[in-house]
């Protein structure tokens, strides 16, 4: 019987210690972890446009990434073409588009969450990942856009100047190249080849 009960205890005492390394060798994510795995420029949280839920932006990390502000009443609206055309073609290599609806300029963009998701899924088809309307200058800018007009590829700060800017980042997060609104998302196809290789 003691033989038993020693037995008993032996094993009890193994699984006991066993549990506590295996529970102590368990990866945690901790700050530092999200830091050395998400780049810097992605370590952002935004809030889906569709149901303003929030959405971590370092699911894109090792991804290239094209962010673009927006709005439905521009001159320039009808790029969501172009940018649709572009996440078709690329997605499936790595290639992310993230829309970020603006009102800042002119108030092209006056429209509730669910009139902007509707406008784009209606007239141009949208199907990448669209983020509820933000500022993106001045003191009310999201963090995101502080960071993208502080480093942008020109190496001096800039405000964003109207709809439609876009910003082209590498799988590292750094920002590759910074494009004025006037320019046709096909014009970016070169670039966005480079940096999927």
């Amino acid at each position: 019987m003691k033989n038993y009960s020693i037995s008993f205890l032996l094993l009890c005492c193994s699984l006991c210690i066993s549990t506590s390394v295996v529970a102590a060798t368990e990866p945690t994510l901790s700050a530092s972890t999200v830091s050395t795995t998400c780049p810097k420029l992605l370590q952002h949280t935004m809030l889906r446009l569709q149901d303003e839920k929030p959405q971590a932006l370092c699911q894109y990390a090792g991804h290239v990434v094209l962010v673009v502000n927006t709005a439905s009443f521009c001159g320039f609206t009808s790029q969501y073409k172009g940018l649709e055309a572009l996440y078709a073609k690329y997605k499936d290599r790595g290639l992310v588009v993230l829309g970020f609806p603006c009102n800042q300029f002119g108030a092209q963009e006056p429209g509730s969450a669910d009139e902007i998701a509707s406008f784009c899924s209606k007239n141009y088809g949208v199907s990448f990942p669209m983020c509820a309307k933000i500022d993106v200058n001045g003191e009310t800018a999201h963090p995101l856009y502080q960071w993208l007009t502080q480093h942008s590829d020109s190496g001096q700060p800039e405000p964003i100047k109207w709809n439609f800017a876009k910003f082209l980042i590498g799988r590292d997060g750094a920002v590759i190249r910074r494009y004025a609104p006037q320019v046709e998302p096909s014009a970016l196809a070169a670039d966005i080849e480079a940096a999927l290789v």
